[in-house]
């Protein structure tokens, strides 16, 4: 059941945001100087800038702790995919870090 949450989250998150983005490369490019001005354009846009730059720390964080303890292969793939986004980065690694407890539960 989790894992499907998972996976709805992750491609909910993954979906939803590029369809906000890719119109934006498709007009200005990779234009990071207009991203940023457009991110920080108000205050509450600021807000949410601010609060996603901090959550992708806690996300990596997370991802490095928790991957590691549990020894999960190709942590990389999840920083990655958590510098895209958290809303992919973290449904993904929820996703892979739920299949290799319950793999490591029917172990037991």
């Amino acid at each position: 059941m989790l894992q499907t949450i998972y996976l709805t989250l992750f491609l909910l998150g993954t979906g939803l945001q590029y369809a906000q983005f890719i119109p934006f490369l498709i007009e200005h490019g990779l234009d990071v100087k207009l991203f940023v001005e457009q991110l920080f354009a108000n205050q509450i846009s600021s807000f949410f800038g601010i609060d996603v730059i901090v959550s992708v720390l806690v996300v990596l964080m997370f991802i490095a702790a928790e991957g590691t303890r549990l020894k999960m292969r190709y942590l990389w793939v999840y920083f990655v995919g958590a510098l895209l986004g958290v809303a992919v980065g973290l449904p993904l690694f929820l996703l892979m870090r739920q299949r290799q407890l319950e793999a490591a539960a029917q172990l037991d």
